[in-house]
C-alpha cells in the first residue's frame, strides 16, 4: 500500500487539511486498469467512511496475498473540510460554510477541454483513444489556474485520481434511506451486479441530473465526447456511479462489512481482483429514469408520522405521512402521486417550507432540466 498526501491550498496557520490517497495493487497488471473509491464527500454523510475502512483493511490483505489484477485507490475521507464544520452540536458537512456552496457540485467541467486538446488526434483504436482522453483529462486539470479556495483545491485533486479510473465508486448517504444508487442509463446494464451485491432497491438514471457532480464529471464526459468525434471509436470507458447507503445513522459494523465485501466481488467481476467470491444472494433491482422522481412536501406546518418505511414499493395513492398541526388541530395526509420505491424520508418531523419529506421513484418521467436538489 502506498499512502499519497495533498495538501490543500490556503492553508494557514493551525488549520492545515490534507487528502490522503491509500493505492492498492500494480497498474501494470491487468492492463492498467484501475478503480477510484471515494467516500463522505458529504462530510456528515459517515457510512461510506465507515465502508471504506473495513475496504482499506481487505484491500491490504488482498494486496499482501497477491489477489490485486490491477490499482486501486481509496479516499476514505474525502472532505476533511467539511468533517469539523459543528454548529450548536448538528454537523453541518453537505455545504461549505464560508461559500454556502455544496461540496458535490460544479466539478471541472472536462468534456469541453478535452475535446480541443484531442482534435484530429482520435481514430478507430478505442484503447489507443482511452489512453489519449486520459491524458488529456489530466493535463487539462494540472493546466488550470491555481486553485481560488480550498474546496475548489479539494475537489481537483479528487478528480484527477478519479478521471484515469475505469470504475468510480461515490459512497455517500441519504438521511433515512434505502440504499440507492446514481448512474448513466447507459451503464446501467453494468452496475446490476453491484445493485444486487449491495441489495440496492433502485438504481436513478440519468445522463445529465445538473449540476456537474462527482460521479457525472467522471463519467458524462466520455459520453460528451463519443457524441463529440462520432467517427472515432470512444468507449463510456469511466464507469461512475454515486451509491447511497442507507441513512446517516447506518453506521454498523455488520452493515460496512457486507457492503465492502459486495464492492469487492464486484471488483473481481471487473477482473480487478483474483479469487473466489460470491455470487449475489439476490436479483439486482430495477433501474428507474431519474426524471421519474417524485418530492412530497408537506402542504402546512406540523410535526411529521410517516406511514411507510424506506425501501417499501409505493402505489399511487398510498398513504405516506400525515402532518399534524397540534395549535390548529389541522391533520393532511400526504399520498403518492406516483407508483414506485419510496427510497428516502428525510430526517426531520417538523415541516418546514420547501423541504421535500419523501422521494418515491416511479417509471414515468415527471421531471426536467435540473434534477439535483441542494
Amino acid at each position: 500500500m502506498e499512502r499519497i498526501d495533498h495538501a490543500l491550498p490556503w492553508n494557514h496557520l493551525g488549520s492545515e487539511r490534507q487528502i490522503s490517497v491509500f493505492c492498492f495493487g500494480n497498474g501494470e497488471r491487468s492492463g492498467g486498469r484501475k478503480a477510484y473509491i471515494q467516500a463522505s464527500l458529504h462530510a456528515d454523510e459517515l457510512p461510506g467512511m465507515r465502508t471504506a475502512w473495513e475496504l482499506k483493511k481487505r484491500l491490504t490483505e488482498l494486496e499482501a496475498q497477491g489477489l490485486l489484477n490491477g490499482v486501486i485507490e481509496l479516499v476514505p475521507v474525502a472532505n476533511p473540510l467539511g468533517l469539523g464544520q459543528l454548529l450548536q452540536g448538528n454537523h453541518q458537512g453537505r455545504f461549505e460554510a464560508g461559500s454556502g456552496k455544496n461540496f458535490n457540485r460544479d466539478f471541472v467541467e472536462l468534456s469541453a477541454p478535452v475535446a480541443a486538446e484531442l482534435e484530429g488526434h482520435l481514430g478507430d483504436d478505442p484503447h489507443a483513444n482511452i489512453q489519449l482522453i486520459r491524458q488529456a483529462m489530466s493535463d487539462v486539470l494540472a493546466a488550470l489556474p491555481p486553485a481560488a479556495s480550498q474546496l475548489q483545491g479539494m475537489q481537483r485533486i479528487l478528480l484527477s485520481h478519479a478521471c484515469t479510473a475505469d470504475v468510480v465508486l461515490d459512497l455517500h448517504c441519504d438521511a433515512e434511506a434505502a440504499l440507492h444508487m446514481y448512474a448513466l442509463p447507459q451503464h446501467w446494464p453494468q452496475w446490476r451486479s453491484l445493485a444486487a451485491h449491495l441489495d440496492v432497491k433502485v438504481g436513478l438514471l440519468a445522463e445529465d441530473s445538473g449540476g456537474s457532480s462527482f460521479d457525472e464529471a467522471c463519467s458524462l464526459p466520455w459520453l460528451r465526447l463519443s457524441r463529440l468525434f462520432p467517427d472515432a471509436q470512444i468507449p463510456l470507458a469511466c464507469l461512475a456511479t454515486t451509491i447511497e447507503l442507507g441513512g446517516q445513522a447506518d453506521t454498523c459494523r455488520a452493515e460496512a462489512c457486507a457492503y465492502a465485501e459486495g464492492i469487492l466481488a464486484f471488483l473481481a467481476e471487473q477482473g480487478l481482483i483474483s479469487g473466489e467470491w460470491p455470487k449475489p444472494a439476490q436479483d439486482a433491482c430495477e433501474g428507474m429514469p431519474f426524471e421519474g422522481t417524485e418530492l412530497l412536501f408537506a402542504p402546512h406546518p406540523g410535526v411529521i408520522s410517516f406511514l411507510r418505511k424506506p425501501g417499501e414499493w409505493i402505489e399511487a395513492g398510498d398513504e405516506i405521512f400525515e402532518v399534524i398541526d397540534p395549535l390548529s388541530d389541522r391533520v393532511s395526509t400526504v399520498c403518492a402521486g406516483t407508483s414506485g420505491v419510496l427510497f428516502a424520508i428525510e430526517r426531520l418531523r417538523y415541516a418546514q417550507p420547501g423541504f421535500w419529506l419523501a422521494k418515491v421513484a416511479g417509471r414515468e418521467a415527471l421531471r426536467h432540466g435540473r434534477l439535483l436538489n441542494d
